[in-house]
């Protein structure tokens, strides 16, 4: 191909590789981030009693809309999307209110009233991304580097729980095969090299996923029974209902998935190179709460940015954001056609959980590396990152610390990005310095 000065003058974020580039890291982002997509309808699936045929139009939802909504952050519509490889789905953050709801309502009424609160949060989440945007700075690098390494250090579990295949210790073969995926992916980071070394994530799943067939760990239930074609029509599953005690509880639910974006956000910027401004973050959240709203017409939940393709691009440097279109166009199509989502779901857990180990800590490294740009010949800087990082890695350690606290409260502090995140910028803004930068729009 031949270079044009377009090409050298455009950020690597904005170029456009070559198709072979784009549907292999587009799938490649797809498995990393596939088995945390599906995880929030299947446990609201089960919660409501969903019929197995319903509960997979719900998950179709789910891949449909945040196909839609990856589409919207890379590629951008007016004042809508960061237009960086920021990969979107359904949040984890929202199970808990969901649950509650289902609890108090019961599962018949249940998702209408989940629905009409998620509309009011989404439209919520909009109308404040401009203002919430001006968090940025209160983000120096002492306060960006330290909620980085704890998206990291928060998403390191979740790997872990991959490779005993969510059970409390981990099997032999579970164990075996997480090995022989770590290694395989450090072998083709370290000895491949060009397009090859930046998909060695793919690579190594591929070849732990042909080491388990014959170990009996692959599950094919999954594509044998999935329908070939299948999506919700609109307000398939209820339609939306308004209770103010509901909404109330999802609207903290949406300014705890506004601070998760925030920092994901920042740390896609350091990662990529590309210092996200205020803007960017302001149509950033305006795009999480589009997608929101759009993703609860076809039966979907709340959207946010998801951490561990961050790690992923860190990982391969393949940093351009029309790579992460295309795994929102593949999450589409895997929407549509439930089929194709049954071949992703051929991967066992501790398959995932070996690259995981790497993907996850390749976002930790980063927020070590942003946090080399903070000046710790001020001993109020150490103290700073000291007491962030360990009041963000409580709720990591002991999942139920909170347990006696409101609900509103366990919402913000069970997560450890976001308790974290609180700890630095007060302590920042009380000790520290903050950077002056212009109003977003």
């Amino acid at each position: 191909m031949t270079t044009t000065v377009s090409d050298v003058d455009r950020h690597p974020v904005d170029r456009r590789p070559p198709a072979l580039q784009l549907v292999v890291g587009g799938v490649q982002h797809v498995a990393a981030m596939y088995a945390g997509v599906v995880a929030p309808p299947l446990i609201i699936g089960a919660a409501v009693g969903l019929s197995p045929g319903q509960l997979s139009l719900l998950i179709s939802a789910s891949l449909f809309t945040a196909g839609l909504a990856t589409l919207l952050q890379t590629l951008g519509v007016w004042r809508f999307g960061a237009r960086l490889p920021l990969v979107n789905g359904v949040t984890f953050a929202n199970v808990a209110p969901v649950l509650a709801i289902v609890q108090q309502h019961g599962p018949r009424n249940a998702l209408g009233i989940v629905y009409g609160a998620t509309l009011v949060g989404a439209a919520l989440i909009v109308l404040a991304a401009p203002f919430f945007s001006r968090l940025t700075r209160f983000f120096p690098p002492v306060v960006t580097g330290t909620v980085i390494t704890l998206i990291g250090v928060s998403l390191l579990p979740v790997a872990v729980k991959w490779i005993s295949n969510q059970q409390d210790s981990v099997t032999p073969s579970g164990l075996l095969l997480a090995g022989i995926t770590l290694v395989a992916v450090l072998a083709f980071t370290r000895f491949l090299s060009g397009f090859w070394s930046r998909i060695s994530l793919l690579l190594g799943l591929v070849v732990g996923t042909l080491v388990a067939w014959p170990l009996g760990e692959v599950d094919s239930s999954t594509l044998r029974e999935a329908p070939v074609f299948g999506i919700a029509s609109p307000f398939h599953f209820g339609t939306p209902a308004f209770e103010l005690a509901s909404i109330v509880s999802m609207a903290i639910v949406m300014l705890v998935i506004m601070a998760e974006s925030t920092a994901d956000m920042l740390a896609l910027g350091e990662v990529v190179g590309r210092p996200t401004t205020q803007t960017t973050l302001a149509n950033g959240l305006r795009a999480d709460g589009l997608a929101t709203a759009v993703s609860t017409l076809f039966g979907g939940f709340a959207c946010t940015a998801f951490a561990q393709n961050i790690g992923l691009v860190a990982l391969t440097r393949m940093v351009s954001r029309y790579v992460v279109a295309a795994s929102g166009a593949v999450l589409v199509l895997l929407g549509v056609f439930p089929v194709t989502g049954g071949i992703v779901a051929l991967v066992p857990q501790p398959v995932l959980g070996g690259a995981g180990l790497v993907l996850f800590g390749s976002v930790a490294v980063s927020g070590v590396r942003t946090l080399t740009k903070a000046s710790f010949d001020r001993p109020v800087n150490v103290t700073i990152v000291a007491a962030a990082l360990g009041v963000g890695i409580i709720p990591i350690a002991a999942p139920n610390f909170y347990t006696h606290f409101p609900s509103a409260v366990q919402t913000v502090l069970d997560s450890g990005i976001s308790a974290g995140c609180v700890v630095a910028v007060v302590l920042n803004l009380v000790f520290g310095q903050r950077e002056r930068t212009p109003a977003a729009v």
